[in-house]
C-alpha cells in the first residue's frame, strides 16, 4: 500500500538495542531522528538500561532531548523504561501523553513529522501500532507484527488473521522491518 508510506524521506534511524525472546526477553529499541524530532520506539525490557542509554548518547542525544516515545503496544517488555525520557511525549494507539495531559487521537495515519507516520496494526494485541519511517534508503517499519525475521505466527497473538493482514499491509509498504524482538530485515519489496 503506497498510501501508507510517509510523505517525506528525511528521517534517519538506528537500533539502540536488538531484542530477543524465549526464557529471557528484551525489546528491540529503536531511535529515529527527523530534524528536531527525536523518537525512541519501544523502550522496554533490557538487561541493563545502559544498553539503551549508551548507544543513544553515542548518537549525540541525551535522554532529556528525546521528544517522543512510541509504544507498539502496552506489554511491559516494550514500555518498562519509558521514564528514561522525562521530556518526551508518549504515543500509543489512541492518545498522546505529556506531563499530565492526555490528548485523544487515533494512531491511524497520525504523523509525528512528514517522514514519521503511525498506523494501526492489530494482531499481537488489538491496540498494536507500527511506526513507519521515511529515509533516504527507503521506508522502515518499527513493529510487533513480527517477533523476529523468521516468525511464522505469534503464540501470544490475540488475532492471527489480523496479524497476517497487518503483515501483508506492512510488507507491501516498507523496505526494512524492525521486529519486536530481533534484528532488522529486508522485506524484498524493492
Amino acid at each position: 500500500m503506497t498510501g501508507d508510506r510517509p510523505r517525506a524521506a528525511t528521517a534517519t534511524y538506528a537500533i539502540l538495542h536488538t531484542g530477543y525472546g524465549e526464557r529471557e526477553v528484551a525489546a528491540t529499541v529503536g531511535f529515529v531522528r527527523d530534524g528536531d524530532t527525536l523518537v525512541v520506539t519501544d523502550p522496554g525490557m533490557v538487561r541493563d538500561r545502559r544498553l539503551i542509554l549508551d548507544p543513544l548518547r553515542a548518537l549525540g542525544v541525551a535522554p532529556e532531548e528525546v521528544t517522543d516515545v512510541v509504544f507498539s503496544h502496552h506489554h511491559p517488555d516494550h514500555t518498562l523504561n519509558a521514564a528514561l525520557f522525562p521530556a518526551a511525549r508518549f504515543h500509543d494507539h489512541w492518545a498522546i501523553y505529556s506531563g499530565d495531559r492526555w490528548e485523544w487521537r487515533d494512531a491511524e495515519g497520525y504523523e509525528l513529522t512528514p517522514s514519521i507516520r503511525l498506523i494501526r496494526t492489530p494482531g499481537h494485541t488489538p491496540e498494536d501500532i507500527t511506526t513507519l519511517v521515511g529515509t533516504a534508503d527507503g521506508v522502515v517499519a518499527f513493529t510487533h507484527l513480527w517477533n523476529t525475521a523468521d516468525s511464522v505466527g505469534d503464540r501470544h497473538a490475540t488475532d492471527l488473521a489480523a496479524l497476517h493482514a497487518g503483515r501483508r499491509r506492512v510488507a507491501g509498504t516498507v523496505d526494512i522491518v524492525v521486529p519486536g524482538h530481533g534484528p532488522a530485515f529486508q522485506t524484498g519489496r524493492t
